[in-house]
């Protein structure tokens, strides 16, 4: 096992190879407060990606209402329990990642789906956590909560899938990160299944191999937001690259979002993996299981979020979300515009940091005619 960094724990720890990181490294920020479970990004990876046979239960995309909605089933709550206390000191992580807490053996602590666990695509759908009897009141919003958590592969720094490969079929593509299958190399072990956290990587019965999201690359390739992104409703999502937290650039959005300003942060960096997609996390859901699922960090990117209308720039930004196809690698802010230019600088798009609203008088004088809502 060679040691390795990963800064979401803040220390080093073990993984099977060396640490090689990419030139850059695809990352996505997604929304949580503005997700709406439309399924929109489901269908749009579907009927892109999975639409073939074998491929019929592969949700490459999906998403999940939290505390009790999964896809597999319990594939959160059976590795936090197999992985025990996980205890935070500050910003580093105390306890044992998956690759630290595998048994003699194994490169990674893991377990394999059942058939059955794939049966069940909805489970825990709008499922709040609490009861009101007799009904909702909206004078006790507090007894109940749930939010909608989209996922896809987190193309992750140092992926489970590929430390518990045996063949070495999985790899990072070293211009951009994103995580690929070999199924010329792939013999259907499904040790990738196992070990993959997330769920995130599927067996395909017909063909005898592994698949898993690709992060759209060929559109990736030509400066393009993958397919789950550009057709999200509610807007919750921005895809560009990641840096490192030494190497931070405030004009990097993603960078903004992640170094500079700390409002969005990993899924369960305590498994090990440093994940690259990022998540601001809902600012209604109790703190405690918000610091489980995203760290300790949970708190403050609430606090930061709440305090967005105060902000301009932060304001600004996540205006920028699902406002153009095109991936923005930088952004500044000139007076009250958002502005989104490319690698050359050159401007893609701009964006009003304030909607414009404009009120209809009840009587219109032209036509002489007085408005009415409609019943």
């Amino acid at each position: 096992m060679a040691r390795v960094h990963n800064w979401q724990i803040g220390r080093d720890m073990s993984y099977w190879y060396p640490e090689s990181r990419p030139k850059k490294q695809f990352a996505a920020v997604f929304d949580i407060n503005k997700c709406i479970a439309c399924q929109t990004c489901t269908l749009a990876c579907k009927t892109t990606w999975t639409s073939g046979k074998g491929q019929e239960y592969m949700l490459w995309n999906n998403v999940e209402s939290k505390p009790y909605g999964f896809y597999p089933l319990s594939w959160d709550l059976k590795l936090l329990q197999m992985l025990g206390a996980q205890q935070w000191q500050g910003g580093e992580y105390s306890g044992r990642t998956i690759f630290e807490s595998a048994e003699a053996g194994q490169r990674v602590m893991g377990w394999l789906p059942d058939e059955r666990d794939y049966a069940y695509p909805n489970v825990g759908e709008d499922d709040c956590a609490g009861q009101i009897d007799n009904g909702a009141d909206l004078h006790v919003p507090h007894l109940t909560w749930f939010f909608y958590l989209a996922r896809i592969c987190n193309h992750c720094t140092y992926p489970a899938c590929l430390a518990s490969c045996p063949r070495g079929s999985i790899y990072k593509r070293p211009e951009d990160g994103i995580v690929l299958v070999d199924q010329g190399r792939c013999r259907g072990y499904r040790e990738c299944v196992k070990g993959c956290p997330y769920k995130k990587v599927f067996y395909n019965p017909l063909t005898g191999t592994s698949e898993k999201c690709i992060a759209c690359y060929p559109k990736g390739e030509n400066s393009l937001q993958p397919q789950c992104f550009v057709n999200c409703i509610g807007k919750i999502r921005l895809a560009g690259f990641l840096s490192t937290p030494e190497a931070a650039r405030p004009e990097n959005p993603l960078d903004y979002l992640v170094h500079i300003r700390k409002v969005a942060l990993p899924l369960f960096p305590q498994f090990g993996l440093e994940p690259n997609v990022y998540y601001i996390p809902p600012i209604h859901a109790p703190a405690s299981f918000l610091h489980q699922m995203f760290g300790p960090g949970a708190e403050a990117a609430v606090r930061t979020y709440r305090a967005a209308a105060d902000d301009q720039d932060l304001a600004g930004l996540l205006g920028l979300f699902g406002s153009t196809e095109r991936t923005v690698p930088i952004w500044k802010r000139e007076d009250d515009w958002i502005i989104g230019l490319d690698e050359q600088e050159k401007e893609i798009l701009r964006v009003p940091l304030r909607e414009p609203v404009h009120v209809r008088p009840a009587y219109d004088e032209k036509h002489q005619i007085a408005r009415v809502n409609c019943p």
